[in-house]
């Protein structure tokens, strides 16, 4: 059984409304095997704080960067919103130990996949704005990605694993990945683009983000694990 207070404990948050917290914690694999648990899966709330999470940090780039368009700043937006930041923020306060998962899906060690602790924070995120406001989302967003903020401020644009891959491929094979999409998934208003790498015909990687662009990167860097990028940096 989750104690939620510890969990309040380690975010920081009070929830007037605890079973915002609860819902946005349930994964629908777990709402498959609990149909009568009476709340909805996070999916809801995860919409709800990826829109939060969207303007919290655009506003807190556009202050802190004056001088650097638009451009820059949708990258070091997208970078600061892609899933593995996101699920290093979960991480953190071991967010993956209080997610209410279907068995299949725990035992397949969902707590600890990236994605599902992303969407965990995202939804966590929507339910501390629904609880108490854009102020207090503000805050926990600005707490949570504290470090991830510090880095940037340190080494500037962040890293792109496009533009490494392509340098390692023309390097290593003397041509250039593709991508192709794979699947799209979701409403409108919350898609999920699954995309895959390619190199003369072969498959290097597969990535999947909330845009084709944060999927490609996402097969990118899953590329340049698998061929051992640090083998020829």
């Amino acid at each position: 059984m989750a104690d939620w207070r510890e969990l309040e404990a380690r975010l920081h948050v009070s929830f007037k409304q605890p079973q915002l917290l609860r819902q946005a914690l349930v994964h629908t694999s777990y709402l498959n095997e609990n149909p009568g648990i009476g709340t909805g899966s996070n999916e809801r709330l995860e919409f709800l704080g990826d829109a939060a999470l969207g303007i919290v940090v655009a506003q807190q780039l556009y202050l802190e960067y004056p001088e650097v368009d638009e451009g820059i700043l949708t990258e070091l937006r997208a970078y600061l919103v892609r899933r593995d930041t996101l699920a290093r923020a979960a991480a953190r306060f071991d967010l993956g130990d209080y997610l209410q998962l279907g068995r299949g899906e725990d035992a397949a060690g969902g707590r600890k996949r990236p994605t599902n602790l992303a969407r965990g924070y995202e939804a966590l995120v929507g339910a501390i704005f629904l609880d108490g406001g854009i102020t207090r989302a503000r805050a926990f967003i600005k707490r949570s990605l504290a470090e991830e903020f510090a880095k940037l401020r340190k080494s500037g644009m962040p890293y792109d694993p496009k533009s490494r891959l392509q340098e390692v491929i023309q390097s290593r094979w003397q041509t250039t990945p593709s991508y192709k999409v794979l699947k799209t998934e979701g409403p409108d208003h919350a898609r999920r683009f699954t995309v895959q790498v390619v190199v003369g015909g072969k498959a290097l990687g597969t990535g999947e983000g909330r845009s084709k662009q944060m999927a490609e990167k996402a097969a990118a860097q899953q590329a340049l694990n698998d061929i051992g990028e640090q083998e020829i940096a």
